[in-house]
């Protein structure tokens, strides 16, 4: 089976507020092993909310809703699931004398308006909603000849989050819906685009393939997202760990991750490792280079020093070379990074990234190529990726 989710609410069209319901509820779909297709986001319409709503039953197993469950007039999931389902709303007396007493508790009479909050399509079930006034509702429906089942939650996460876990989920597994594990691992890579990798990966990539892998790209980092669904967890790890070594095998070097690492992480991790320092000096990046490996936690004595020259102090490859060599003399340290702009008129679309090292400096050049607000990242972690090369292969 599988699942929509629906996000109601002008302030999430509007962009005035980030719908995090949908996120939450599709990792928490996932660990039932149902997949999540569409998400959908509708404004505070009456019409567009039925017309959402016949779409997503017409197609989907199970609708999950949040939001429009108060009881203002731009409240409209109840009005809009009984004219989509072609049912009537009735009075619920037990889930009115509920919110009664949460009036009564604070010492309030229940406005009239509240009275909507009780009413429910009819064959509805109700979800308590012990902690507010917004009951949910559980309606199994018949769209069009296609059974679906849609629940309606607050929008409200603390009690969204309450009513999903004491009914919904319960109610989900009792129903024999949970027919699969879904696992997720993500892969690193940095150094080609996503094209590139893509061609070294033609039979990991194709569609129908399981595990899939999808490509992501976020500043010149290409994340690998490889999603495995099995009958059970050990099934889906021994799919992941297989197709883990495909892409080694594939890309090489090219790989310096998993999960959450970025190349910070990994470079900090290396110097630990080796006992080995590092300065830095930078030049057009304002500091990226050295904000992000003090940023990592198990930084503590590995990173000696970070500076940062003006913007244009660095002018030629030879100069960020002799940069990256004074710094590692300066500072007593076993490597350093410097990453300079190209400020000469014949190479004014270029930069220089270079290393010092026991060895000596090597240095490699790139054009500034992309959108201005890659250009600092991308040299900044071309210079983590030739740090981690070298400490890759000593």
């Amino acid at each position: 089976m599988f699942a929509e989710i629906l996000a109601i609410g002008d302030e999430l069209t509007s962009g005035q507020r980030l719908d995090t319901n949908t996120q939450w509820l599709s990792q928490q779909l996932e660990q039932l092993g149902i997949e999540v297709r569409f998400h959908t986001t509708i404004g505070d319409d009456l019409a567009s909310n039925v017309q959402a709503f016949r779409i997503a039953l017409s197609r989907a197993a199970l609708v999950i809703a949040t939001g429009g469950l108060g009881p203002t007039d731009d409240d409209l999931t109840r009005q809009a699931l009984a004219e989509a389902t072609g049912t009537e709303l009735k009075l619920h007396g037990e889930s009115l004398e509920h919110i009664e007493r949460r009036f009564s508790m604070r010492g309030r009479q229940m406005p009239p308006k509240n009275q909507i909050q009780a009413m429910f399509p009819q064959g509805s079930r109700v979800i308590p909603n012990p902690n507010g006034t917004a009951p949910g509702i559980d309606l199994d429906c018949s769209i069009d000849g296609h059974a679906s089942r849609f629940i309606a939650l607050p929008g409200v996460p603390a009690e969204m989050k309450e009513m999903w876990q004491a009914t919904v989920v319960p109610s989900l597994a009792g129903q024999g819906t949970v027919k699969k594990i879904i696992r997720h691992h993500v892969v690193k890579c940095f150094g080609v685009g996503e094209s590139h990798m893509e061609a070294l990966l033609p039979d990991l990539i194709k569609r129908g393939r399981e595990p899939r892998v999808g490509i992501t790209v976020h500043q010149a980092t290409i994340s690998l997202r490889i999603t495995a669904t099995g009958a059970n967890v050990r099934q889906c790890e021994t799919a992941i760990d297989d197709t883990v070594q495909q892409i080694h095998a594939a890309v090489g070097d090219l790989v310096f991750g998993e999960g959450e690492d970025e190349l910070q992480d990994v470079v900090v991790r290396q110097l630990h490792e080796q006992n080995k320092t590092l300065a830095t000096v930078e030049s057009s990046t304002a500091g990226m280079l050295a904000f992000w490996l003090g940023s990592v936690d198990e930084q503590r004595t590995a990173l000696v020093a970070g500076s940062i020259l003006p913007l244009g102090e660095l002018v030629t490859q030879e100069q960020v070379k002799d940069a990256a060599a004074t710094a590692r003399e300066a500072n007593k340290t076993d490597f350093a990074l410097a990453l300079g702009t190209f400020c000469d008129a014949e190479s004014a679309d270029e930069y220089a990234i270079a290393l010092a090292g026991p060895d000596g400096v090597e240095a490699i050049t790139s054009g500034l190529a992309g959108h201005p607000e890659i250009w600092g990242p991308r040299m900044a972690k071309q210079g983590l990726d030739l740090l981690r090369k070298k400490l890759l292969h000593p």
